[in-house]
């Protein structure tokens, strides 16, 4: 389907953002010419320790940064709507190099402001004047003591350059590099490919899966030396730069960046760890659900419970998330009617459209959402994800000025999942008030992979990354040989006796990506459990429990984020939380096992 043939219901309304490219074109050049051409450092440079010269350029310089925001959003959109259309793409790489130019005009403001006297940057956190900016300035105060003399930050930033491309190297590797065969499928030879692994493993028949999985980790053996080298550097990277600083560890001062006490990464692995009798419970029952007299590491991504989809209209899917949020209050599905019936979504897959999906926005402009929709289960789900990504966006600006609206990623998934969770309840209700036992089945299944895959899963990755990282803060030389040997051991270790280990999945390290964004992982399992944590209180708490998740969606980034969690009743520094997540799969499970003798 071409774009031009989808009603315009299903197409976003990026005309209230910018009426037309000319109108784009003349806001962007007078952008560039009032904030990217503007001489900051001529103005500010050196003066930041007077009150109305850093009232000044943070003014001007957060007033460039909503501009820009506003006009890389029109044009990214614009180009997603079709990525074949060569002046979008243009447009988007002309914001690109405008918003490289802005940052490198305004790259002196966070250095001179650390270098500022901690009792001026006292002075200025109290100051009611500085309200919007008291964060900010509240996090280059605790960030002092591990900044050190100007010529020693300036060969920091020189060393930067130069040990900043591992994740570049790792990338060629893995995307040109690496030599992946032909396999079988559905009685056909083709290519293999990143994304058909997966479908592979999930609808193959055994023969197809044990030869996917073999080929597909055989190509990345052929390459193990080179990514192991390239890993390693990485991680050596960091260590250079937590000793260089004064941390007590890597993961302190990947942390430290985030504002995140070390406690909550402590809490995850320990939770995690004490868990793990419930996923081997788990991989034990698909074991017996699927029949299977020798379970393998290729097995794991098999359905349970076949052709249970619920294929229905975007309509009628639009109308179930609506339904299924209904313990968010009836202003939460006013606003998701009014995003529907004022096209901030973006429908219809079309030709050359962007694949997937996403949330976007910006501070002047309500959020958006990408949607490539079709008739199954999981395309509800993402509904009720990606508008939950959009109301945390739209509360947050309603409620933060421009420097406080944007939430951290520690905080981005939660509201996202909160809906899927919420959701997920909903459908199952409605199954078991039909006795449609298959949908129920489904449902469960969905739910435990959802927290298999995004819970356990990535606490693995997590403490693979803690693990490696402690070796070479220690002096071990990081190998191919130990960093098989360490995955291999926690792939036991998560998965339990009743799967074989094939040698394979020592490798499975080898082809993380997040590995070299260190100790971004965990976040991912902090934002199911505190998601989960959220939807409980919902439905068993009631009105107040809305409220206070009402005053976590609102916060933006105006804390820290465990204080801003703390608003929904959250706290990741305690127990409570990781133990209600890991009891709702306790019962998820059990729910199955019943549902399953019968």
């Amino acid at each position: 389907m071409e774009r031009n043939e989808v009603e315009e219901k299903y197409r976003w309304a990026t005309e209230e953002i910018f009426p037309s490219y000319e109108a784009w074109k003349e806001a962007k050049d007078a952008m560039e010419k009032e904030y990217a051409d503007f001489d900051y450092e001529g103005a500010f440079k050196g003066k930041l320790g007077n009150k109305e010269s850093l009232l000044a350029l943070f003014s001007k310089e957060y007033e460039g940064m909503r501009k820009l925001e506003k006009l890389f959003l029109y044009a990214s959109m614009k180009r997603d709507e079709d990525l074949r259309n060569a002046k979008w793409n243009s447009a988007v790489s002309s914001m690109m190099s405008l918003y490289s130019k802005f940052m490198a005009k305004t790259a002196f403001i966070d250095p001179e402001l650390t270098a500022l006297p901690e009792e001026k940057l006292k002075e200025y956190i109290a100051d009611k004047d500085f309200a919007d900016y008291d964060y900010l300035l509240q996090k280059i105060e605790k960030s002092k003591k591990y900044v050190l003399s100007e010529g020693e930050e300036r060969l920091l930033a020189m060393a930067a350059e130069v040990t900043d491309g591992y994740h570049d190297v790792f990338s060629m590797l893995d995307n040109a590099d690496l030599n992946l065969p032909e396999a079988t499928f559905e009685g056909k030879t083709e290519k293999i490919t990143h994304g058909g692994y997966g479908v592979a493993l999930r609808k193959g028949n055994a023969t197809e899966r044990k030869e996917w999985f073999e080929k597909y980790y055989g190509a990345y053996i052929r390459l193990i030396h080179a990514i192991s080298q390239t890993y390693y550097g990485n991680v050596k990277k960091d260590v250079f730069f937590c000793r260089a600083r004064g941390y007590a560890s890597c993961l302190e001062m990947a942390l430290h960046g985030e504002d995140v006490p070390k406690s909550v990464y402590e809490n995850l692995i320990e939770a995690v760890d004490g868990a793990l009798p419930l996923m081997h419970r788990y991989i034990a029952l698909r074991k017996k659900v699927l029949g299977l007299k020798e379970q393998h590491m290729y097995d794991i991504y098999m359905p349970l419970v076949e052709n249970a989809d619920i294929g229905v209209s975007y309509e009628e899917a639009y109308d179930i998330v609506v339904e299924g949020l209904a313990p968010l209050g009836k202003d939460y599905q006013a606003l998701l009617r009014r995003a529907k019936d004022e096209r901030w979504i973006d429908v219809c897959e079309t030709e050359g459209k962007k694949s997937g999906a996403y949330s976007t926005g910006s501070y002047d402009t309500h959020p958006y959402v990408l949607l490539n929709y079709q008739r199954t289960t999981n395309e509800i789900f993402t509904i009720a994800h990606e508008m939950g990504h959009s109301i945390h966006t739209y509360k947050s600006s309603a409620a933060q000025p421009y420097p406080k609206a944007d939430y951290t990623i520690f905080l981005a998934e939660i509201a996202s999942t909160v809906n899927e969770v919420l959701l997920l309840k909903h459908l199952l209700k409605s199954a078991r008030e039909k006795g449609d036992k298959k949908t129920e089945k489904f449902l469960l299944n969905y739910y435990m992979d959802m927290i298999r895959t995004t819970l356990f899963r990535q606490s693995q990755f997590a403490e693979f990354e803690q693990i490696v990282h402690k070796m070479a803060e220690d002096g071990e030389p990081l190998t191919d040989e130990n960093l098989c040997a360490t995955y291999y051991g926690l792939n036991k270790k998560y998965y339990g006796d009743a799967i074989i280990h094939d040698k394979e999945i020592s490798y499975e390290w080898a082809r993380i990506p997040h590995f070299y964004r260190s100790f971004y992982v965990y976040k991912y399992a902090t934002g199911i459990i505190s998601a989960i944590s959220i939807a409980h209180r919902v439905l068993t708490e009631g009105e107040s429990a809305v409220k206070d998740y009402f005053s976590f969606l609102s916060g933006g980034c105006c804390t820290d984020p465990v204080s801003i969690l703390k608003r929904a009743g959250v706290d990741l520094t305690a127990k409570a939380p990781f133990e209600t997540a890991m009891k709702e799969f306790e019962e998820t499970l059990e729910a199955f096992e019943k549902i399953d003798e019968r």
